[in-house]
């Protein structure tokens, strides 16, 4: 079954109205909201954590065995030289996306049938400023509408052109070069780096780092996700941590929009307790870690290497929760199909630009755009 036939419920907001964009939309009706368990990965979670802790690891007599944990994709001779340029500004910018494989162990904690695809649920930009002192992240919704371009995967075969399609099947049609050279097409931006991890590597790295404390301003319940949450302060194991960044239905309007929210926040609590762990203090602990984070990674054929992405997260360590701001994607819910969102363009040419230009994102690019209704109802734990 494609990615485009397997819809998540949206609902959408008051007074929005269909922004520039795809216009071939059939007439539809609201779906219900099904009841499968569905499936998100907060990979930027593992990029956030995992990549500090490779920073540390030293190399030593742990080099090659770590060496020969990642895993590479060569992501530049997939895509030749038909691609925006690279900032000459000192920033840089990473798609670091979730796969959703149906295989291994993937396929009890995704809870779905391996029918020989993959999919993108999570994905998201990182754009490092110069000086390597903050960050942006833009969340891109899955359930996007967009233009697809064609594109040649990384065993050399080419895949046409679509029009009007989800933004996951960007990588379930051509894996991670086209995944790239999609979110490069919509946003004009070089993606300097790839990051892409899995749920088992999540939900291992999770209980490895001992779990992640946050709280909760709400009661989340959603037997989907096997999640049950009191409000309050809750330390959340691997499964827990997986339910929490995996629920649409137990928060806000039930989008896919309000678990990117969920999500966002998730992300900052982990980079608070990669922080206050000491995980330099603790040998074991961080092997452990980095064990699980490049067992669990694949990288562009630049970071391929563990002194690579040593290197690469030596750069990033001075990030902290503080000076991450993460927003989504400019969207408005689709008038003919609320289960789908529309790129609000006017808006997100506002995000490109700024990033492009190594500024900040102005507060204007997400005000009146769809949200998902879930802003806080996750923290840092106290």
């Amino acid at each position: 079954m494609s990615a485009e036939s397997t819809p998540d419920p949206a609902i959408p907001g008051p007074g929005q109205s269909r922004p520039t964009g795809p216009g071939h939309r059939g007439k539809g009706r609201r779906r219900r909201p099904r009841t499968g368990r569905r499936k998100a990965l907060l990979v930027a979670a593992w990029s956030a954590a995992g990549i500090v802790v490779l920073g540390g690891t030293g190399a030593g007599v742990l080099y090659f065995k770590l060496n020969g944990n990642l895993t590479s994709v060569d992501i530049d001779a997939a895509l030749g030289a038909d691609r925006p340029e690279k900032a000459d500004n000192g920033s840089e910018n990473i798609l670091v996306l979730g796969s959703d494989t149906r295989s291994g162990g993937n396929k009890e904690l995704g809870g779905g049938t391996d029918d020989g695809t993959a999919r993108s649920d999570t994905a998201m930009i990182v754009h490092v400023y110069k000086g390597h002192k903050k960050a942006s992240v833009v969340s891109i919704p899955r359930d996007t509408l967009i233009d697809r371009p064609d594109c040649t995967d990384t065993d050399g075969d080419e895949h046409p052109a679509a029009e009007g399609v989800m933004f996951n099947s960007a990588y379930s049609t051509g894996g991670a070069a086209c995944a790239v050279k999609t979110v490069e097409s919509i946003s004009g931006l070089r993606m300097d780096h790839y990051l892409e991890v899995d749920f088992s590597g999540f939900q291992n790295l999770i209980d490895d780092l001992g779990g992640v404390q946050v709280t909760t301003t709400e009661d989340i319940k959603d037997p989907d996700s096997h999640l049950d949450l009191p409000a309050g302060t809750h330390r959340l194991d691997g499964e827990q941590a997986l339910g929490l960044v995996r629920t649409r239905h137990g928060v806000g309007d039930g989008s896919d929009l309000g678990r990117i929210q969920l999500q966002q926040a998730f992300v900052k609590a982990l980079v608070h307790q990669v922080k206050d762990i000491g995980l330099l203090g603790n040998p074991k602990k961080l092997y452990d870690i980095a064990d699980t984070a490049t067992k669990t990674v694949t990288t562009d054929s630049d970071l391929g290497s563990v002194n690579s992405l040593m290197s690469f997260a030596s750069g990033l360590k001075g990030i902290g929760p503080d000076k991450m701001n993460m927003v989504t994607m400019p969207v408005v819910y689709d008038p003919a199909d609320p289960n789908r969102v529309l790129l609000e363009k006017n808006k997100a040419d506002q995000v490109w630009t700024a990033l492009k230009n190594d500024r900040p994102i102005p507060e204007s690019a997400t005000k009146g755009t769809a949200t998902g209704e879930a802003e806080g109802v996750v923290n840092a734990g106290e």
